[in-house]
């Protein structure tokens, strides 16, 4: 007699539930068509404003940028239609991969339909048998999924500590053929970076190679965008390879990877999510292009996202409010004693028509959860006051006002 086994449906739904589906059975904040949710507080005559968007530079509406974005797409049509190796490129395809290298200081980048994709597919094309992996445990999902699928030995250290990575190098290098480490130039749940003059020292004293994933660090780090190397004065060619995405910063889709030209030749023609997907589409380029042209041409519009971002930092702080170890670069958080309590904070917001979805559960500690804020150089003081105000007042009760932080001139 076949023993009984469960449905497919069944499995899915046991599966769903040990994910955290009883948190949603109440209330769901997650996928919320924002732009209904902007005209419903439109018609209320209640201002709509997202935190929940890593549009860091406040480019996503920019007319010069929607304007580049449009021109490629009339010209050559809605896609490419098959690998850049097998089907041909377009011109902008190389120019911006040319330009964008330039920018960045690097000697080479070659762009990938998808960030997630280059992290995936980059890490088990480099790494082989007798070879080590060693990420930072807060490392993004696309790192730990790329690494765990090759032939050689993965292991985490703990997050931003370098004696711990020091220790386990001393411990294992002489075992290994080659050796990779794996960090964030900014890491996209805390706000916080790695200390990367002492990883190059560690680097080059174990004589391993560096990875670094500036998805949210381009644009956001350095006086002029230019990532971690910049904020810290390092030349960005010490650094073996880097992992870029176009939906931040640069207000598109897709990634790319940084790496001297002649490690970036090789890779065209050998690794997986480039040979293997299609090409970047028009819009999706010119979008890009488009917002690189703005911030080489504006870089003043960094120190602007600069100033919203600490000012976010330190007007919660003033607030009682915990932002953990976040630096106030972009990414603020607030974290929060419980998941109910988190997900209060969130529904007290977007009754107020600010869009901040809680994190509980998927991406954090169970024990960890927050409210994930992405400061826009476009967010005004007064947004972020009004954050404040009714994300304090709905997790302490209605304390006095705390102090505003004397902000910089301008907006």
């Amino acid at each position: 007699m076949k023993p009984e086994r469960p449905s497919f449906s069944a499995v899915s739904e046991r599966r769903f539930r040990l994910a955290g589906k009883a948190i949603i059975e109440r209330h769901n904040p997650y996928f919320v068509a924002v732009d209904r949710q902007q005209d419903l507080c439109e018609q209320n005559a209640k201002p709509f404003v997202s935190f929940a968007h890593y549009d860091y530079l406040g480019l996503s509406k920019n007319p010069e940028i929607i304007a580049s974005a449009s021109e490629a797409l009339h010209s050559l049509g809605t896609g490419v239609g098959a690998s850049r190796l097998v089907g041909g490129e377009r011109l902008g395809h190389r120019a911006f991969e040319d330009d964008l290298a330039d920018y960045l200081g690097v000697g080479g980048a070659m762009t990938l339909v998808s960030g997630y994709l280059a992290n995936v597919s980059l890490i088990n094309h480099l790494m082989g048998p007798r070879d080590l992996v060693l990420i930072d445990e807060l490392a993004h999902n696309s790192i730990f999924v790329g690494a765990k699928s090759g032939r050689y030995d993965c292991v985490t250290f703990e997050h931003n500590d370098l004696s711990d990575l020091e220790a386990k190098l001393e411990a294992t290098r002489n075992q290994y053929r080659h050796v990779l480490v794996v960090v964030e130039g900014l890491y996209s749940m805390d706000g916080d970076i790695p200390d990367l003059p002492r990883l190059m020292e560690l680097k080059d004293a174990h004589d391993a190679w560096l990875l670094v994933d500036e998805a949210h660090s381009y644009g956001v780090l350095g006086k002029t965008g230019r990532g971690l190397c910049e904020h810290f004065d390092i030349d960005p060619r010490r650094v073996e390879l880097t992992v870029g995405t176009l939906s931040k910063s640069f207000v598109s889709s897709g990634g790319f990877v940084c790496a001297e030209a002649g490690v970036i030749d090789w890779l065209r023609f050998t690794l997986p999510g480039f040979v293997y997907s299609v090409g970047l589409a028009p819009a999706a380029l010119g979008a890009a292009q488009g917002a690189l042209t703005f911030l080489r041409r504006t870089p003043e519009q960094v120190e602007k996202l600069h100033r919203k971002s600490t000012y976010f930092r330190d007007r919660a702080k003033a607030s009682g409010l915990n932002t953990g170890a976040a630096l106030g670069y972009g990414v603020v958080p607030l974290l929060f004693d419980t998941p109910h309590q988190t997900m209060l904070v969130s529904q007290a917001l977007m009754d107020e028509g600010i869009y901040a979805p809680p994190i509980v559960q998927i991406g954090v500690p169970k024990d960890l959860p927050r409210i994930r804020f992405f400061i826009s150089a476009e967010h005004t003081f007064e947004e972020i006051d009004r954050v404040i105000e009714i994300a304090a007042a709905a997790c302490h009760g209605t304390p006095e006002a705390a102090p505003a932080v004397t902000a910089a001139a301008g907006s």
